[in-house]
């Protein structure tokens, strides 16, 4: 049984939409819809993030508000560290999917020798970097923050001395660059990304898993296989970002995409994975409901969230 620490982290700035940060209160205002008392059951913990510099000028056009990121990077690794060196298994409920990388940075501040694996299921890659993002929008950044990478050969922008400096300085966050190899990391659900991105996924042959796939082999083989491919791996971090559902019903979120995972797909996958023993965080992200109707996306979330720690917790 493991002790569950719910780690808030109600941060946009890294989003191009506004409403991220109301995604966390809108899964809570889920759970007492359908009567749940789910929030009281565990310790948690609100991670001070920087969401005042939405009112305030854009000065690194190519990574959108870095320095407040970088801050929540800091806040969020120390809370994941703190809670992991504690013995507590950190449930992360972030705004936008920049966040991640703290994420990433902290599990690694708490286990500097592992080897970690990544189950990054999303429709997007979040592989950019300030070299080649079209939008400069953080949440598109945290993989590729992650691995220290700066796919200069796919470079598109001549990036200012000033955004270079905080973005090294955002990919040094806890331990050094490079936290994970590109070779740990399983993409699931991946179905919208930028030939740049392409670039990377092909170059170090980055798993991928897609929807038809999963459809064709189920959740169950699904799972023993990223399990096996990850097999190396001493522990691995599963993030869930809700627009990795299908548009028909994500559209509480702030890049919903068609041909994506139908609720009871992501829930027994998610569910599986929460099986492993290896598996050491869990994250869900991006729930958006101020583009939703009658709070489904939250729901949703609450849903996958609420029989993910059912699991860890027999476990």
């Amino acid at each position: 049984m493991k002790n569950i620490k719910l780690i808030e982290v109600p941060s946009e700035i890294g989003a191009g939409t506004r409403g991220a940060s109301l995604g966390i209160d809108a899964i809570k205002i889920a759970a007492l819809d359908f009567m749940s008392n789910f929030f009281v059951h565990f310790p948690s913990e609100k991670v001070k993030v920087e969401n005042q510099l939405l009112f305030e000028p854009i000065h690194t056009p190519y990574a959108k508000r870095i320095h407040g990121v970088i801050e929540v990077y800091k806040n969020l690794s120390q809370a994941v560290h703190d809670a992991m060196t504690n013995n507590f298994f950190p449930v992360v409920l972030s705004g936008d999917h920049s966040s991640a990388g703290g994420t990433i940075a902290g599990i690694k501040m708490a286990k500097p020798k592992s080897k970690l694996g990544v189950i990054w299921i999303d429709a997007h890659a979040d592989l950019h970097t300030p070299y080649t993002t079209p939008s400069g929008n953080m949440h598109g950044m945290p993989l590729a923050a992650a691995l220290g990478e700066d796919n200069i050969e796919m470079k598109s922008h001549t990036v200012d001395d000033k955004t270079v400096k905080l973005w090294n300085e955002l990919k040094a966050i806890g331990k050094g660059k490079n936290k994970l190899l590109a070779e740990d990391i399983v993409f699931i659900a991946l179905r919208d990304y930028e030939k740049e991105e392409k670039a990377l996924i092909e170059k170090y042959g980055i798993k991928v898993i897609t929807t038809s796939e999963l459809r064709r082999i189920g959740a169950e083989n699904v799972s023993r296989k990223v399990l096996r491919y990850l097999s190396d791996c001493t522990d691995i971090y599963v993030s869930f970002d809700v627009d990795s559902l299908d548009s028909s019903i994500s559209k509480g979120t702030g890049t919903p995409v068609s041909n994506g995972l139908k609720e009871r797909e992501a829930e027994d996958l998610i569910s599986k994975f929460m099986q492993n023993r290896k598996i050491c965080c869990f994250e869900i992200t991006e729930v958006n409901p101020t583009l939703d109707k009658e709070n489904l996306m939250a729901e949703i979330a609450f849903h996958i969230l609420q029989r993910s720690v059912n699991v860890l917790l027999m476990n």
